[in-house]
């Protein structure tokens, strides 16, 4: 079996999340590359070197360039915030080096399609980390549709909801700060969203949108002591939020249907709760991410009187990834997502097959999520 080396960028929350997946990933999927966690990356020697033997990586540096020009690395795996993706991409591409990288893939179109140009004209495999789309309910929704279950897609809806920052005391980190994220939920959140409705509708042909600015300002994070400051109670000072704190958008799509989106971290009692709606002439299709397991069907062919939403539980052997993993009804959880990314991105590397999501698809998602930060400051719709 071919062996690939890997070097990881991010050590954190993602870090943690794909080093799993790299582990996993051979041991339940019969994969057809067996990944080495060759090196792992990040700015602080100490935290890195712990997150390195914790998780199995071999060795540790903490300049990414020296990483993505070692020539024994074969895939950089880039789990950064979204404001390192574009340079890093970039240089790992035109060192030849497969590409797994996090969401949401970079801080506009501009980037994006640099981003792309430099994988196309270097011929790499990438690969753009919505993991969503590998919950196997939200797979089966996809077969469900494509084979016409519930019909002519009339309408979409979708909302991403979360509460970690309703705190006015919340620090300012740089999720909240346009430099570093380019934008809130509206970046973040319906990234995921705008993803998945690409891959269950289809393309989205024209965007209105309007965002919400609840906290203005905020403490400073202890990383965070310069820039724009002003007097805090505290004695460190505060800052001023740069994104927004909700986002709401209603699309066009190219087959006709339509959609909502809703995006926000101000849903108190929302820890990371992701829910879509299709409504087809057929039929339709609920999921909850807080119960990632469930598929919700609908079929407008029943007998009269007896219609009526049925939960199908995706645990069974025939329905996507499942197989490889427990007997039907022994549940899986988020972890498992990234374990099939990897698993798919590993037979794509070595068949030099197709994958996706990648950055291909990851460009139309930044033009739609630019188009409705375009539309909230214009307020007007804006056309793609």
């Amino acid at each position: 079996m071919k062996r690939v080396n890997v070097g990881i960028i991010g050590y954190k929350f993602m870090g943690r999340a794909h080093s799993n997946a790299w582990l996993k990933a051979p041991l339940f999927f019969d994969t057809k590359a067996q990944p080495v966690l060759k090196a792992a990356c990040g700015r602080h020697e100490k935290d890195v070197a712990a997150f390195a033997e914790k998780w199995g990586w071999e060795e540790v540096e903490t300049d990414w360039r020296k990483v993505v020009e070692r020539d024994d690395i074969d895939i950089i795996d880039i789990a950064t915030p979204q404001y390192l993706h574009h340079e890093i991409a970039l240089a790992a591409a035109r060192a030849g080096k497969h590409i797994f990288c996090e969401k949401p893939m970079a801080m506009d179109t501009r980037q994006a399609e640099e981003m792309l140009q430099a994988c196309t004209d270097n011929k790499v495999t990438h690969y753009l980390n919505h993991n969503y789309r590998r919950v196997p309910a939200v797979a089966l929704a996809k077969q469900l549709i494509a084979s016409g279950e519930i019909g002519t897609i009339y309408h979409w809806r979708c909302a991403y909801q979360q509460d970690w920052i309703t705190d006015p005391e919340f620090p300012l980190t740089w999720q909240l700060r346009a430099e570093t994220a380019k934008a809130g939920p509206q970046w973040d959140l319906n990234s995921h969203c705008v993803d998945l409705a690409q891959y269950l509708i289809g393309g989205i042909t024209e965007v209105t949108a309007m965002v919400a600015d609840f906290i203005k300002t905020r403490p400073l994070a202890e990383e965070q002591q310069t820039g724009n400051l002003k007097a805090g109670a505290s004695g460190l000072g505060t800052g001023d939020v740069t994104v927004e704190d909700a986002a709401l958008m209603m699309v066009r799509f190219r087959n006709g249907a339509v959609g909502s989106f809703e995006a926000t971290r101000f849903a108190n009692g929302r820890k990371n709760r992701l829910t879509f709606e299709v409504y087809g002439s057929e039929g339709s299709l609920a999921f909850d991410l807080e119960n990632l397991n469930e598929l919700k069907y609908y079929d407008n062919r029943g007998k009269a009187g007896m219609k009526g939403f049925a939960t199908i539980l995706a645990t069974d052997g025939s329905h996507p990834y499942v197989e490889r993993w427990w007997p039907a009804g022994h549940i899986i959880g988020y972890e498992h997502t990234f374990v099939h990314a990897v698993a798919d991105f590993l037979d794509a590397i070595a068949t030099d097959g197709p994958i996706a999501p990648n950055f291909e698809t990851g460009l139309e998602t930044i033009r739609v999520l630019e188009a409705g930060l375009q539309s909230a400051a214009q307020r007007k719709t804006i056309f793609l």
